[in-house]
């Protein structure tokens, strides 16, 4: 049986249980990380809990995470259940919100903060090799939300437009905004490839100075590390807007996670990504990110 961690102590999973008035549980008020465990340690952890704790702050959700603490205990509940290599899912919401059987003096309360591994997804190995396909998500981001583009718990919508893309015998959905640009996927960023230049959407926070529209984009961990990885290689990279006809002539589309890393992509609906194969580019970005 596995144990989990929750509010600083070990549980064993069936009693790792939050309260009914939880806020993550009453109102899906919570952001969460989903991180990879190798060899006993999170990979890029820092920059996780890093990126947690700015939308924590930003969002007014806590003021207090700590990520060097937070990295240690994810690492701590690997060891605790003896895996060396782990997915690892690290939870934070609002906190119990029954102010009903608070004092009205005491009415800051603290966080829910719960820590689960399991063993790391076992993927079907050609999907690297052969690349999936993909399909367009029915919706569209807002650019007006200031939640777009944080790791929110609210991703009913992504899992529904998965579930179609699935029912469509696609792998993933991929979303663009009202303003009709390319954004990303449920659960991936995505990257575009054109006369060897390497192109992926604006995300939060990169947006140019003086723009009024939000970008809606998650700053993957993943996505920094291909992008480093590329400029580091000597490959022209772009963070700009992506119009579907970009993503459709593109010579090559891939899309990154931290459980993925690379993950190439060679069909956009009916259409053919690319030359209908992984690239060049894509191969070596896959070699050099792990």
């Amino acid at each position: 049986m596995l144990d989990a961690w929750l509010d600083g102590s070990f549980v064993p999973m069936p009693e790792a249980r939050i309260s009914a008035f939880d806020a993550g549980f009453q109102h899906g008020m919570g952001l969460f990380e989903t991180m990879a465990g190798r060899e006993g340690r999170i990979v890029r952890g820092l920059e996780h809990m890093e990126r947690l704790r700015r939308s924590a702050l930003e969002l007014g959700l806590c003021d207090r995470l700590r990520p060097e603490a937070l990295v240690d205990a994810c690492e701590a509940t690997m060891a605790r259940n003896g895996m060396k290599d782990a997915r690892v899912r690290l939870t934070v919401t609002g906190g119990d919100m029954n102010l009903l059987a608070r004092k009205a003096e005491d009415l800051r309360h603290d966080p829910t903060i719960l820590i689960q591994v399991q063993p790391p997804t076992a993927y079907p190995p050609g999907i690297f090799e052969q690349g999936i396909g993909v399909r367009i998500a029915d919706a569209q981001l807002n650019v007006a939300d200031p939640f777009a583009g944080h790791k929110t718990l609210w991703y009913w919508p992504r899992l529904a437009a998965l579930q179609r893309a699935g029912a469509a015998g696609m792998h993933e959905a991929l979303w663009f905004d009202v303003t009709r640009a390319l954004a990303c996927g449920c659960v991936s960023n995505v990257f575009v490839v054109k006369d060897g230049v390497l192109r992926t959407p604006v995300a939060r926070g990169e947006e140019p100075t003086g723009d009024a529209v939000r970008s809606p984009v998650l700053p993957g961990i993943t996505r920094a590390a291909v992008l480093a990885a590329a400029e580091s290689s000597g490959m022209a990279v772009e963070r700009c807007r992506l119009d579907v006809d970009a993503l459709l002539s593109a010579d090559e589309v891939f899309l990154t996670n931290a459980s993925w890393l690379v993950l190439p992509v060679v069909r956009i609906e009916q259409h053919a990504a690319g030359t209908g194969t992984p690239g060049e580019a894509t191969r070596a970005l896959r070699a050099l990110v792990k």
